[in-house]
């Protein structure tokens, strides 16, 4: 998954769809290139540019406010799921032209905790990798909450519920259903990047959306195959752990 970086030079805008991706990706980049975007409070876009998300968003104080009436297993479960995620999402792999992708775990976290417990665990995770390793910046810290919690988490949650419904209640068919969110989760969050980018007057969408989406197809690939490894690990080990596998769909 590419996030956006805060500290953002004034060069030239990117012209084509090679530039976007390296401009907005981290890791393997190979000259340090930053793309300027930002959303404010009121969602409004002001003179052709989006300012900052509030740092702690209404969804992540809503999903907190969730978290606290739910079951008492939940709290050590999410800190354990925000230390993986933490961890998988520093290590990137190349994808092409001087690119990476790292994990996003949107669905890992979705299938474990559900939606609300999803969107805590991206603001404790994005916060301490924003703050204790300059990774993303402060200025685009409530855009990627955004972008990875929201979008990717929400989106993921509504592919694996639909899927869940319509396929057999067995072990295949929730890991296919998990792997598909997973895919799901970061072409969506890839997406909404390339829309924020178009939207500030930063890129085109016509630019972005074919750069963002088409790689971010690839990273989906690596993204499914990580998360059912994940789970079936965990399913194995202690299935009374994953909400999902209980209850049929996230809760």
């Amino acid at each position: 998954m590419l996030r956006l970086d805060g500290d953002m030079s004034r060069g030239a805008r990117p012209t084509t769809p090679l530039y976007v991706c390296k401009c907005i990706t981290g890791g393997a980049v190979r000259q340090p290139i930053f793309c300027k975007i930002g959303v404010p409070a009121s969602h409004k876009v002001l003179q052709g540019h989006v300012a900052l998300l509030p740092l702690f968003d209404h969804g992540a104080v809503a999903a907190l406010l969730k978290c606290k009436q739910g079951r008492a297993g939940d709290a050590p479960l999410l800190g354990l799921i925000a230390a993986f995620i933490f961890a998988a999402q520093m290590l990137n792999f190349p994808i092409a032209a001087g690119t990476s992708g790292h994990f996003l775990g949107a669905a890992l976290a979705v299938t474990l905790l559900g939606p609300a417990g999803t969107m805590i665990v991206f603001t404790i995770v994005l916060t301490a990798q924003c703050l204790l390793f300059s990774d993303g910046g402060l200025t685009a810290l409530g855009t990627n909450i955004v972008n990875m919690g929201l979008v990717g988490g929400g989106i993921s949650w509504l592919v694996f519920s639909f899927l869940r419904a319509a396929l057999p209640k067995n072990r295949a068919a929730f890991l296919a259903s998990a792997g598909v969110a997973a895919w799901a989760s970061v072409v969506s969050a890839a997406s909404a990047c390339a829309l924020e980018l178009a939207v500030s007057n930063t890129v085109p969408l016509w630019v972005a959306l074919p750069a963002m989406a088409g790689i971010h197809a690839l990273i989906g690939v690596g993204e499914a195959i990580v998360t059912i490894a994940a789970l079936s690990v965990v399913l194995a080990a202690r299935p009374d752990l994953v909400r999902a596998w209980k209850q049929g769909v996230p809760a």
